[in-house]
């Protein structure tokens, strides 16, 4: 056995624009004053998957525990892969594999307060510029119809494609 290449692993981690067609509208959490990173700034539910744990599952567990949404792995959409060169929890960055949820079961509420301040609609098109990179970007891809690897913190050589 080849020991593991710690140095070159990644975070993985699922996020879900979820998205109220009928009022073109997306679900957004802020980050509240205890958050990791990024506080007061608004962010898609998003968080790290668990050891063993498919991106899928690691995507509904999340929007689950931050929002109280629940939808299931076969109702979710792949519809980008953010690449950072920088995370506050692996050295290697990370990649956050996004989805959207179009149906789901539940009310949207603060599911976990210590964490964020809110979770609030907010129209699709009203998506906060400083939100959390690249929220405001995936968003408007995805209303788009566009799907893509997107690109933060690698500079200006690297482009989203």
């Amino acid at each position: 056995m080849l020991p593991p290449a710690v140095d070159s692993l990644c975070l993985l981690a699922a996020a879900v624009i979820v998205h109220d067609a009928e009022r073109d509208r997306v679900l957004l959490v802020q980050r509240g004053p205890n958050a990791k990173f990024a506080r007061g700034r608004w962010d898609l539910p998003v968080g790290k998957a668990e050891p063993g744990e498919p991106v899928t599952e690691a995507a509904v567990r999340e929007l689950r525990e931050e929002t109280g949404l629940v939808v299931r792995p076969e109702e979710l959409t792949l519809v980008h892969v953010v690449h950072g060169s920088r995370s506050v929890e692996a050295a290697g960055g990370y990649l956050t594999v996004v989805f959207a949820a179009r149906t789901w079961t539940g009310e949207p509420v603060n599911a976990e307060p210590e964490k964020h301040a809110r979770v609030s609609w907010i129209p699709a098109a009203e998506v906060p510029a400083d939100a959390v990179e690249p929220t405001a970007e995936a968003v408007a891809r995805y209303r788009a119809g566009e799907h893509r690897v997107l690109l933060t913190g690698w500079g200006s050589a690297a482009t989203a494609r």
